[in-house]
């Protein structure tokens, strides 16, 4: 292989497929015994010509080789291009009980259900498990089942600074009535006080 810019086509494909430094004697075994310093000469060329263009991909000496790596002045960029990524969209059901949670929290699950109308226990696991909501407590009635609130990253995820920034329940006409009517009343505990007075004629299970 005579053809130089057919060489260095070859080290950049071979930086850009490497996670790991490439070493000039791994590029020299795949180039049949090419010089090193030819290969070295020609990665410093490309090297050259993408700080000089001012390309978002930039090759960097680390470790005893080379390695292709971002360029830090578009870091930003790639880290937004991530986060958008990986947001999972959320299903219809995860949504409708989530919109349930921020408006009318802290809310136990039965009252999820009576206003939604289905079994909730699966979407609720979801949400916790994405972070999404939280434990908030337990509600001081016969069984004392838990109570549901949402998150700093319930926050994060819908770009709110805060739960004021929710759009007010009277746009959404399609909700049910009882999702608009606000916090309870009832009386919230910790969860650590949740041990404590423990009546005797309370029903032996609890709700979760």
């Amino acid at each position: 292989m005579e053809d130089l810019s057919q060489i260095k086509s070859v080290i950049e494909a071979l930086l850009f497929i490497n996670d790991k430094p490439l070493v000039l004697d791994q590029v020299k075994e795949v180039l049949e015994g090419l010089d090193t310093n030819v290969i070295r000469d020609l990665l410093l060329q490309l090297k050259s010509e993408y700080e000089q263009r001012n390309s978002g991909l930039r090759i960097v000496e680390v470790a005893g080789g080379y390695q292709m790596i971002t360029s830090e002045d578009i870091a930003p960029y790639i880290k937004k291009f991530y986060k958008l990524r990986h947001k999972e969209k959320l299903s219809g059901p995860s949504l409708e009980t989530l919109a349930v949670i921020a408006y009318k929290q802290p809310v136990t699950r039965l009252e999820i259900e009576s206003i939604r109308g289905v079994n909730v226990d699966g979407v609720i696991n979801t949400l916790l498990e994405k972070g999404l909501i939280r434990i908030a407590g337990r509600k001081d009635v016969l069984g004392r089942p838990f109570v549901y609130g949402t998150t700093r990253q319930f926050l994060e995820y819908f770009g709110l600074k805060s739960l004021d920034d929710l759009p007010k329940m009277e746009d959404f006409s399609s909700l049910p009535q009882a999702a608009a009517d606000g916090p309870n009343d009832a009386q919230i505990l910790p969860l650590e006080q949740t041990q404590e007075k423990t009546d005797e004629t309370q029903k032996p299970t609890q709700e979760s």
